[in-house]
């Protein structure tokens, strides 16, 4: 009789906010068998999406880097020879060392993102990048742009338990999300509000699998939503929704905002959102009879231009009706500002030299051209260290993205688990564990349980954490630190005894500690974490800086998106797909299955206009870059809304080209992020 295989506990690192607690079969030192949900967390609550269900697949995937690989050809190619650990760091670090005393050191530009969520393993190389001088990082590319149209109103990034919405909300509203693709847990717990007897209201430009469970679609024009959130408002202070006692005590300008909101009719929303005005006054009495009314704000309607002063505007909603007040009420967009950690060991916070210039991540494509406002006002990018990101197939105008990363003059190293196309442009390819194979700790912006995960099975080969690259290449460069003196274990310990927690062993032994504030708290009855303790309808854009002064002092329509013209008609949402995220998972076979190819959702009547039907082949493009996709005629979204689903590798394009080839990287206002879901386009049949 066979043994039973040995459970792990572990947690899921991706880039998503559920942060799910896993338990993971292990059938020897080097082996997993099945991955499922845990249900020792309950936010989670056993639940997982079926790309991590498969993760075997990917963690014991063939193509996994398994040695130190130098460049042997020219860049592109993949031409490749095996080299000793010792010689890779010592080439890397070298190199940093001449680009620095060419250029000096802000040349020198590490580069990252969440291909892991895990505090150690990916914001490390900020350490390294403190010590050393090093360009600055300003991240953009995902929460940029929420991030300060929620904090603009609320001041803190917390909200209402999407739990006690389950429990006890009467309207359940998903706000530009697709939890069915992105964060499965948003849609377990939203289900169960459902079958509870609440009305679940799923606002999006087209029919997501999320939508199609819903009560009540709104299918909107992209980058509207702030025009939608605003005629809302005017119709609960016209029809007597809004609670005047609560606005009185928790917000700062209530009369102001009422003022403001009389020419914010249905009737002006509905020519900017292309909605119906029933439809919006529908929608806005739902939402005002039902106080117990809660919305998840999700990331897809703030990536546009316009995408700060959308988000602020929805987060409006719940101050006007004082659902914050009632149990199941109110907003959620990420718990992250709940947990007291002390990142300083882990980044190296105490060696920030503000002087030096900040590099906006978004902007890759123009920063490795050269050109001078994305440089702000430093020397070029000659050297990049590349960790838990691909930008060859996630960075918005693509074609200057590769165009950068073939110059000869750019000495590149990239630490990874598989052949990515950012690594095919690399100089030094050095392989990376997952989350299987080292120690971390994790925070969630989904829940409120903070985490701790060991190292579970061998690495294959020669792979390494990022940890490890971090502290031998400080120890080539000569940077000191006590964060490049630690393990990764004592680093966590020494982290969370900083910041007041309990230690990693505490932590991991009880599946996690839980930072849920009381009810009065989590729901801002003792005031909003603003300066004067109110909901701000005022947004104060002028803290955040940038171009604050062309934002609208009240919630409004910012229209300063890429609207569609004659020329360009069709207006690009380049969506999550269900079994990709990002570029994760795009390696593995049966994620590569599920979703076929790159296509095209087109609304019927456009495919008839266009002469296309299902299978056809069509050019979409822009003064960016062209694209060739297949297309698929869906009902559920407006005229002039193209959706293309999934962040396909290059390589599955026609062309050779991805989809990121037209989204643009200009900055978002007031300061900057990025826009990927606002691009006008063109659409032409293959001949």
């Amino acid at each position: 009789m066979n043994a039973p295989l040995r459970i792990a506990p572990s947690v899921c690192p991706h880039d998503c906010t559920s942060t799910c607690a896993l338990d993971i079969e292990i059938v020897d030192a080097h082996t997993i068998g099945r991955v499922r949900g845990s249900r020792r967390n309950t936010y989670t609550d056993g639940v997982i999406c079926e790309k991590v269900a498969r993760y075997a697949e990917r963690a014991q995937h063939p193509d996994r880097l398994t040695h130190p690989l130098l460049r042997n050809g020219p860049k592109g190619t993949k031409q490749w020879k095996k080299i000793s650990w010792d010689e890779a760091l010592d080439r890397v670090a070298q190199a940093f060392i001449d680009k620095a005393a060419r250029h000096g050191t802000e040349t020198v530009w590490p580069y990252f993102y969440a291909g892991t969520m895990g505090l150690v393993q990916r914001d490390g190389i900020n350490r390294l990048r403190h010590a050393m001088k090093y360009s600055r990082w300003y991240s953009t590319i995902c929460v940029a742009l929420s991030d300060s149209g929620w904090l603009a109103g609320v001041g803190a990034k917390r909200g209402v338990d999407l739990r006690e919405a389950a429990e006890h909300a009467d309207v359940v509203i998903i706000w530009g999300g697709n939890p069915v693709h992105t964060q499965v847990n948003v849609m377990h717990h939203a289900m169960m509000a459902k079958k509870r007897g609440a009305t679940l209201v799923v606002v999006d430009p087209y029919r997501t699998a999320t939508a199609s469970k819903a009560n009540l679609h709104i299918a909107l024009l992209p980058g509207t939503d702030g025009a939608l959130a605003c005629a809302m408002m005017h119709v609960l202070f016209a029809e007597g929704f809004a609670d005047w006692e609560y606005l009185r005590r928790y917000t700062d300008c209530p009369d102001a905002l009422a003022e403001h909101l009389k020419t914010r009719t249905p009737e002006w929303a509905s020519a900017i959102t292309g909605l119906s005005v029933e439809t919006i006054v529908e929608f806005a009495r739902l939402y005002g009879r039902n106080r117990r009314s809660f919305i998840r704000c999700h990331y897809g309607f703030s990536r546009s231009r316009n995408g700060a002063a959308n988000m602020h505007a929805v987060t409006c909603l719940p101050a006007i009706t004082g659902a914050w007040q009632h149990q199941g009420g109110g907003a959620l967009y990420g718990h992250t500002g709940l947990y007291p950690l002390d990142r300083t060991l882990i980044e190296g916070l105490d060696m920030i030299d503000t002087n030096r210039r900040e590099l906006v991540q978004s902007r890759l494509g123009p920063s490795l051209m050269g050109e001078a406002d994305a440089l702000n006002g430093g020397p070029p990018v000659t050297a990049l260290l590349v960790q838990n990101t691909n930008p060859a197939m996630v960075c918005p105008e693509l074609h200057k993205v590769h165009a950068g990363l073939a110059r000869e003059d750019l000495f590149t190293c990239v630490h990874e688990q598989f052949m990515t196309e950012t690594a095919a442009f690399a100089d030094i390819v050095l392989p990376a564990t997952t989350f299987l194979e080292h120690d971390d700790l994790y925070t969630a912006s989904g829940h409120t349980v903070f985490q701790v995960a060991r190292k579970i099975v061998e690495a294959p080969g020669e792979a390494r954490e990022n940890h490890f690259v971090i502290c031998e290449l400080a120890k080539r460069l000569g940077a000191e630190h006590a964060g490049f003196n630690m393990t990764t274990w004592e680093l966590m310990d020494a982290t969370l005894n900083r910041s007041g927690m309990w230690d990693a062993q505490t932590n991991y032994e009880r599946g996690g500690q839980d930072f849920t504030y009381p009810f009065e708290k989590m729901h801002f009855l003792d005031g909003f974490e603003t300066n004067d303790k109110k909901f701000h309808f005022r947004a104060d854009w002028q803290s955040f800086g940038g171009r604050w002064q062309e934002m609208p002092e009240l919630p409004d329509h910012l229209n300063v998106i890429d609207n569609a013209t004659p020329e360009k008609p069709f207006r690009l949402v380049a969506a999550p797909a269900r079994t990709f995220l990002n570029s994760t998972f795009t390696e593995t076979p049966s994620s590569v299955k599920r979703e076929a190819r790159p296509t095209a959702l087109i609304h019927p009547d456009d495919c008839i206009a266009l002469g296309t039907s299902e299978g056809d082949r069509v050019h979409i493009g822009n003064e960016r870059g062209v694209v060739i996709v297949h297309v698929k005629p869906q009902d559920g979204q407006q005229r002039g809304v193209v959706v293309v689903e999934g962040i396909w590798p290059n390589h599955h394009f026609e062309n050779g080209i991805g989809i990121n080839a037209l989204t643009s990287a200009d900055p978002g206002w007031p300061k900057g992020g990025a826009a990927f879901h606002d691009t006008a386009v063109w659409i032409r049949r293959v001949a």
